[in-house]
C-alpha cells in the first residue's frame, strides 16, 4: 500500500507539472456535459441516464485493471482535472482522488462520492470467522475510524440510489436536458427493481441460504440485501492470493457441515483455491460456480447487450443453480 501511495504521488506530482505548463482548457462548445467516471458499473448506470446527445462520458479503468490495485496515470488525472462531472465510489481505493481534485482546473466541477450518497446504508469490511486475515490488518490492532466495505456497485438497491442521485446531479449541472435524465433514470430503476424482486424471490424460497467462497468476498453488500449467510477465504479487497492450510480445512469443514455442493469464485480466479477445498472435503465433489464482482472489466469487451445488468442476471442464472 505504501508503494501504490508513493506512486500515486508521483503521478499526481506529474501532471500537476502538466498542468503548470499548460494554459487553461478552451471552453468546450458542442453543450455536451463531459463525464468522467471511475469504474464499469458508475460508468454504464450514467450511459443509461444521459443519451450520447447530452453528455460524453468516459471511464477510467477500462484495461481491466482491478479497482484495488489501479494507479491513476498522468492522462486519467488530466481527464479528471477538466471535466464537469466526476463520479467515483469513495473507498479506500479512491484514495487518490483528494490530490487528483486538489489540483483540478476546473473549480465548477460536480463531484459525486457515492459511498458518502449511501450514508447510513453503508456496511463496514468484516472478518468473519475462518476468514484469512492479511499482515497489515493483524498489526493494526485498534483503528481510529472504521473501515467501510466499497463494493457498494453488488447491490441493486444501492444502485437505484446512485442512479436517482447521478441523474438530480445531471439535471442541476445542465437543466435544458433534466428532464431527459430524470425519464431516464426513472425507467433504468425500474429494470433495477425488477431484477432486485426476482433476487428477493428466488433466495426467499432458498433452503441452503449459506454461500462458500474460495476466494476475495466482494458480496457484503449483495448476501445483505437478500438474508443470505457466506464463509470466505479473504475480505474483498484483500490482496492475498494463498490460502492458509487452516482457511481451506475450516471452508472444508463448512462443506461438509452445511452438505454444500458448490464452492463459489469471482471472476478472473484461478480457481487453486476453490479446488484445494473441494479437494480436503469427505465427498470432494462440489461444483466451482463463478459470480461476476464487475471490478475487473474491459470496456472494449462490453457490448450494448452486456452490460451491468446483463451481468447481474449471469448471477442471478449462477445463484439460482447454487440454491435450487
Amino acid at each position: 500500500m505504501f508503494k501504490n501511495a508513493l506512486s500515486i504521488a508521483a503521478t499526481l506530482t506529474i501532471a500537476a507539472s502538466a498542468f503548470a505548463g499548460c494554459s487553461a482548457a478552451p471552453a468546450k462548445d458542442d453543450g455536451k456535459l463531459n463525464v468522467v467516471c471511475t469504474i464499469f458499473p458508475i460508468y454504464d448506470w450514467t450511459r443509461n441516464i444521459a443519451d450520447p446527445d447530452t453528455a460524453d462520458i468516459s471511464c477510467l479503468i477500462t484495461s481491466g485493471a482491478d479497482l484495488h490495485s489501479y494507479q491513476p496515470t498522468a492522462e486519467d488525472i488530466m481527464k479528471v482535472s477538466d471535466c464537469d462531472v466526476f463520479i467515483y465510489v469513495g473507498g479506500e481505493s479512491d484514495k487518490w482522488v483528494d490530490g487528483a481534485l486538489s489540483s483540478a482546473r476546473n473549480k465548477d466541477m460536480v463531484v459525486i462520492d457515492l459511498m458518502d450518497v449511501l450514508g447510513s446504508d453503508l456496511c463496514e469490511e468484516e472478518l468473519k470467522e475462518g476468514m484469512q486475515s492479511e499482515e497489515e490488518e493483524e498489526e493494526e490492532e485498534e483503528e481510529e475510524e472504521p473501515e467501510y466495505d466499497e463494493h457498494i456497485w453488488l447491490s441493486l438497491r444501492s444502485a437505484e440510489k446512485c442512479t436517482n442521485t447521478i441523474a438530480a446531479q445531471l439535471a442541476d449541472a445542465d437543466s435544458e436536458h433534466a428532464d431527459t435524465y430524470r425519464n431516464n433514470a426513472s425507467a433504468y430503476v425500474d429494470e433495477l427493481e425488477a431484477l432486485d424482486a426476482e433476487f428477493t424471490e428466488l433466495t426467499a424460497s432458498a433452503k441452503n441460504k449459506t454461500l462458500i467462497f474460495g476466494d476475495r468476498f466482494p458480496f457484503r453488500y449483495f448476501v445483505d440485501d437478500y438474508g443470505l449467510d457466506y464463509y470466505a477465504a479473504f475480505i474483498g479487497c484483500s490482496s492475498e492470493s494463498e490460502a492458509s492450510f487452516e482457511t481451506i480445512t475450516f471452508l472444508a469443514n463448512k462443506c461438509d457441515e452445511l452438505g454444500a455442493e458448490y464452492v463459489f469464485t469471482i471472476d478472473g480466479s484461478d480457481c487453486n483455491i476453490a479446488n484445494a477445498i473441494i479437494s480436503s472435503t469427505k465427498s470432494k465433489s462440489q461444483k466451482v460456480l463463478t459470480l461476476d464482482s464487475l471490478q475487473n472489466v474491459k470496456l472494449s469487451d462490453k457490448t450494448e447487450s452486456e452490460d451491468y445488468i446483463s451481468a447481474m442476471k449471469k448471477n442471478y442464472d449462477t445463484l439460482k443453480e447454487a440454491l435450487n
